[in-house]
């Protein structure tokens, strides 16, 4: 299906089927990435950090453990002038 960008405001948009959006879920909100020059467009998460624990277990199974992610403690870490 073609369908022309339309002006709205100072931007442009596109009209999308009501039964595309059924299709497929969208409702109010959602998620536009560009990936190999594509335009992809999800339903938006209504928790913003769900699936980080999925693709952490993802990175260390592919990569072992993740040294990019910070360290509980820093080595010259001095919490005793704080108030527990």
């Amino acid at each position: 299906m073609e369908t022309k960008i339309i002006k709205v405001g100072n931007s442009k948009g596109i009209i999308i089927p009501a039964k595309f959006l059924k299709l497929i879920g969208l409702e109010e909100k959602v998620a536009i990435q560009i990936e190999d020059e594509k335009m992809i467009i999800t339903p938006a998460k209504s928790k913003p950090r769900e699936g980080w624990e999925n693709m952490l277990a993802e990175d260390v199974a592919k990569y072992g453990q993740p040294e990019r992610l910070l360290p509980d403690t820093f080595e010259d870490e001095d919490n005793t002038d704080w108030e527990w």
